[in-house]
């Protein structure tokens, strides 16, 4: 992607009919590797700018792709057959739009749906993943989701032109909105680099920005998840958490520690892995702050990533996301 977004800067004004010609989600990944690219030494475009020459100047060099199979056949074949082979390949109404909603937030997807038809509703739940229906169905209305499942029984295979007319509606309603919005909050990015740094340089660059921004000094602070927000986190969350940390990375992060964080790790240890946890903690002696903060850092890291597979809540979340064991 990076050596496409030189070659299209270096075309300058010349790229135009060449972007024209990809699809919305290729613009969309050049465009961000431009944005990233930085300076490019000449070399380097002077390399990307000979490769693609060669590659694309050669007899074999080909690119295959969904649109240029339905050009080639419909030149040999009736549409009606084409239509038919095309839909095999694509899945029902084209399968991107329905991995796509697979992979959004159930409850952005519930929220669109709760203002449509409950049979579009049945319809677009019957295209993806069980477990995705299942999700978006607990988030509706009560009484708009039974009559979606009602509809769902009694569905009969959906005529091709509806799948793609409502397939049509998803894309340029609800991904083309959900990708406009999904931008990410340059607070947010932020405050995963603040995680990131070790205490002091955290201590520092915070009060630098406090003293020149205040407002989003504090917003980063309200975004930031450190160690000593573990201390919310449920007995549960610890013992999962524990299962999935190195030990000698504990041992260093909780010799920074708060006292009641240390004893809410250590209540949810077994007698015999606390005195163990306890002696290796005697045995590592005076430690540099640097050590503890980078060790505290890495096991924020793994809570987030528990997280974000939903394997324990942390501080934040909403009760709905809260696990039942």
């Amino acid at each position: 992607m990076e050596r496409a977004a030189i070659l299209v800067l270096a075309l300058g004004e010349s790229a135009s009919e060449l972007v024209r010609q990809l699809h919305e989600d290729e613009v969309r990944e050049v465009s961000s590797a431009m944005a990233l690219l930085g300076p490019v030494p000449a070399v380097i475009v002077d390399a990307v700018i000979a490769e693609f020459f060669k590659r694309f100047a050669g007899s074999g060099f080909l690119m295959g792709s969904l649109e240029q199979t339905e050009k080639t056949l419909l030149d040999a074949l009736p549409p009606e057959r084409v239509s038919i082979i095309m839909e095999e390949l694509r899945g029902p109404a084209g399968r991107s739009v329905w991995d796509k909603l697979g992979n959004v937030s159930h409850g952005v997807l519930a929220s669109y749906l709760a203002n449509e038809y409950p049979q579009t509703a049945a319809v677009v739940l019957s295209k993806v993943p069980p477990n995705v229906a299942a999700t978006v169905l607990s988030s509706l209305p009560h009484d708009f989701a039974v009559d979606t499942i009602q509809r769902m029984l009694v569905m009969e295979p959906v005529h091709r032109d509806i799948l793609q007319q409502v397939e049509g509606t998803m894309r340029s309603e609800f991904i083309s909105n959900l990708n406009r919005t999904a931008k990410r909050d340059n607070h947010e990015a932020m405050a995963e680099v603040f995680n990131s740094f070790d205490k002091q340089a955290e201590n520092r660059f915070m009060a630098q920005l406090s003293g020149k921004a205040q407002d989003s000094a504090e917003r980063i602070k309200a975004l930031m998840f450190v160690f000593d927000d573990l201390a919310r986190l449920d007995s549960t969350g610890i013992q999962v958490l524990l299962r999935s940390v190195d030990k000698r990375d504990l041992s260093l992060a909780l010799k920074g520690a708060s006292d009641t964080l240390s004893r809410l790790f250590f209540s949810n240890m077994s007698e015999r892995g606390a005195k163990l946890l306890r002696e290796e903690m005697q045995s590592l002696g005076p430690v540099r702050v640097k050590d503890v903060s980078a060790a505290q850092a890495r096991i924020v890291a793994t809570a987030k990533d528990l997280s974000a597979r939903n394997e324990i809540v942390l501080a934040g979340q909403s009760a709905e996301d809260e696990l039942v064991y």
